[in-house]
């Protein structure tokens, strides 16, 4: 069996089609699923740093609010 590679149309094509579209039509079109990104090690790494150092300063800006208030 011949495997045929599928190829985008030129974008004049395609934004030709896309403009002659209905507004559900154009939305269904729009709408593809992106899977989730399995992270390794390091990746998770800095995502937690950056949800901990988050966490830091939003106890800093609240705690410079409640002494600001006083």
């Amino acid at each position: 069996m011949v495997r045929k590679e599928l190829t985008q149309p030129p974008p004049s094509d395609q934004n030709w089609v896309l403009s002659s579209l209905e507004p559900d039509q154009l939305a269904n079109a729009k709408k593809h699923l992106i899977p989730r990104r399995h992270l390794k090690g390091p990746e998770l790494l800095v995502l937690w740093a950056l949800r901990l150092y988050l966490l830091f300063m939003v106890a800093v800006v609240a705690y410079q609010v409640w002494i600001a208030a006083r």
